[in-house]
């Protein structure tokens, strides 16, 4: 009785969904395209931020630094789902960095508290505020989740 508990207890620690591939476009300051290692590409969004939408101030900034740090490179994904757009959510790495931490220490994106409570990440996003880094050197930057919501009333 006790083997089966411990493979209960230790299995899930396996079955954390790991994918590996090399980033062969940049779509914006969060989401590009992932050539995996089996061919097949997919969609990947970053999971708990996100960056100024297109046309809003500091979009393609964002865009560019995620393309310097990811462009061409192997990554690999902490996969954490599915968006409603059938994006794969993901924490990434290159090397050692964490894309979705690296984003919110240089000032280039927003922790998305709606969807992600990690309060890391949140203080990551508070020290960028108030090191005014980024996209915090705007005394108003606009949220975009706040833009969307705006654009689709007009």
């Amino acid at each position: 009785m006790r083997f089966p508990l411990m493979l209960f207890l230790v299995f899930p620690l396996f079955i954390v969904a790991q994918i590996t591939g090399k980033v062969i476009g940049i779509t914006d300051g969060d989401t590009f395209k992932l050539l995996k290692n089996n061919n097949t590409q997919i969609k990947v969004r970053l999971y708990g931020i996100d960056c100024p939408e297109s046309g809003q101030p500091y979009s393609s900034v964002c865009k560019k630094y995620l393309s310097d740090l990811i462009f061409g490179k192997q990554v690999s994904l902490k996969d954490m789902g599915l968006d409603i757009y059938s994006r794969t959510l993901a924490i990434v790495y290159v090397d050692t960095i964490n894309v979705n931490e690296n984003m919110l220490t240089a000032g280039i994106a927003w922790h998305f508290k709606r969807y992600d409570n990690n309060p890391h990440w949140a203080d990551l996003e508070k020290n960028a505020r108030s090191e005014r880094r980024g996209l915090w050197q705007d005394d108003n930057p606009i949220p975009p989740w706040e833009w969307r919501r705006n654009r689709q009333k007009n």
